[in-house]
């Protein structure tokens, strides 16, 4: 059998794996990715003298400080602001009731004001569905304890396999360089070395500047005085996975509360103010010295690649799509060069071959 059906066949029997085992190798897919992206701070404290283990440990104890942090104080504040967010929609609805609504149907003739009813009585029954779920779920819960144990021991593997893949991570990559056939490692190396350009900018570049984003967001509109500044400016850094999407939901929001807040076309052009500043850092700063020009994933194929990760593999595809897409990115770009270098690309390319074999062979 020839190479490549040995490469079909194993790529159809990695996905069929990966469909019966999608539960359990969420932990797995989780660590892998972490001990990506943090691997490069182990090899930084490897080259200023300490020894793998001590780099390691010194990297997940930084981890772990962080998530007890975010624990501790950004989950209350976030429960708090989505309490008080949830006791502001009345009054947005009666503000639309009374002023808007009468405002649209005098220009327009179209009555809003049975639509906005329509609107608030299916809240309000999706809200009441959603607590008998939450019961439901709750109950499920209670009388499956194995079930709710198992998803306990899944969580907690993580930085477990997180820690152990650290520890062992350029070893494993030695050890599978060491397996690639050797007519294939010089092609495989060079791709790997592409995907991991891709990997890094996407994974560790775009998480900081997501992160970065939240925090100028969310301490500007904060220190502005707006409401729920800190859920917003974690909403606009997390939908700017795909650019200009964190700026457009965010300010929308800001201006939304803003205006019901204050009022004054003042605290608008604050927020403005505010996500303007943002998105001058994120192009001057943030983008050339995170990412540079390495990234190349579209936004539509990030959100496509989410979106059929979910689908096909469920949260381990959700974990796995970046990557894989990325992967498939640079395979592309490999096939199309190959393409563009080819005879059937450009005919020429054959005559000139040609033509340099007749003067290699002349006397």
């Amino acid at each position: 059998m020839r190479r490549e059906w040995w490469v079909l066949a194993a790529a159809v029997a990695l996905v069929w794996l990966m469909l019966r085992l999608e539960a359990m190798l969420m932990p797995f897919i989780a660590g892998m990715i972490l001990a990506y992206l943090v691997d490069p701070l182990a090899n930084r404290l490897e080259r200023w003298g300490a020894s793998r283990p001590l780099a390691v440990s010194a990297v997940f104890l930084v981890l772990l400080v962080l998530l007890a942090v975010g624990l501790l104080v950004l989950i209350p504040l976030l429960v708090q602001q989505l309490r008080q967010f949830g006791q502001m929609i009345p009054g947005i609805f009666e503000w639309l009731e009374s002023v808007l609504a009468p405002q649209i149907q005098a220009w327009t003739g179209f009555d809003v004001g049975a639509e906005l009813d329509n609107v608030q009585a299916t809240l309000a029954e999706h809200w009441q569905d959603a607590g008998g779920y939450l019961a439901q779920v709750l109950g499920q819960v209670g009388r499956s304890g194995m079930a709710f144990v198992t998803w306990v021991t899944y969580v907690s593997l993580i930085p477990v396999v997180t820690f152990y893949l650290l520890l062992d991570w350029n070893r494993l990559m030695g050890s599978l360089r060491d397996l690639l056939p050797r007519g294939w490692e010089a092609d495989a190396v060079r791709l790997a070395g592409r995907c991991d350009d891709v990997l890094s900018a996407f994974l560790r570049g775009q998480l900081l500047v997501m992160l970065s984003l939240g925090v100028i967001y969310g301490l500007g509109l904060t220190l502005m005085g707006v409401r729920f500044g800190v859920l917003i400016g974690l909403i606009s850094g997390l939908a700017s996975i795909v650019p200009f999407l964190g700026f457009i939901v965010g300010i929308s929001i800001a201006l939304i509360v803003a205006f019901f807040q204050f009022g004054t076309w003042l605290a608008l052009l604050g927020v403005v103010a505010v996500f303007s500043t943002g998105q001058v850092i994120e192009s001057t700063l943030l983008q050339p010295k995170l990412l540079g020009d390495r990234i190349g994933l579209h936004p539509v194929a990030v959100i496509f690649a989410v979106l059929a990760g979910g689908n096909l593999f469920g949260f381990t595809g959700v974990l796995l799509a970046l990557p894989a897409a990325a992967v498939i990115m640079v395979l592309l770009r490999e096939l199309n060069d190959r393409y563009k270098s080819s005879t059937l690309y450009d005919a020429s390319l054959a005559r000139r071959d040609l033509d340099r074999s007749h003067d290699e062979e002349a006397p």
